[in-house]
Formats: structure tokens, sequence, C-alpha cells
């Protein structure tokens, strides 16, 4: 995997939602039915809804343990 990817993986692992009834959580633990309301409702714009969207991805593969084992 590059050096980039990986970073980018880690910091997926590592943020944490930053509002709402998930605020405080690791993105890549927010439940499925919240990432895929997300998907259906359109996810936020900039990172955060670029790394919402990677999660989703990630779940919908069930590749998440795979991320988890990248939190500090």
């Amino acid at each position: 995997m590059a050096n980039n990817q990986q970073h980018e993986l880690e910091k997926l692992a590592n943020t944490v939602m930053p509002f709402g009834k998930y605020k405080g959580k690791h993105l890549i633990d927010l439940p499925e039915h919240y990432i895929v309301w997300y998907n259906n409702k359109g996810f936020p714009k900039g990172k955060l809804g670029e790394m919402l969207g990677l999660v989703y991805e990630i779940q919908l593969n069930g590749l998440e343990d795979l991320v988890r084992k990248l939190k500090y």
C-alpha cells in the first residue's frame, strides 16, 4: 500500500465525528445505519464528507476491522 494511502486510512481511523448524535465517536465506529442514511441523504461537503463516503465503502465491503486496527 502506498504510504499516502496508509496515512489517509490512519487519519480516517482516528478522526471523530465533530457534531450530532455521534459527536466524539470515531468515524469508523459509526453505526452502519447512520452511514447508509448519510449516503442516501448526501454526505457533507468537504473532507468530512469524503471521509464518511470512504467509511460507507469500507463498511459496505466489511473491511472496518482492518481500519480499526490503525487507531492510535
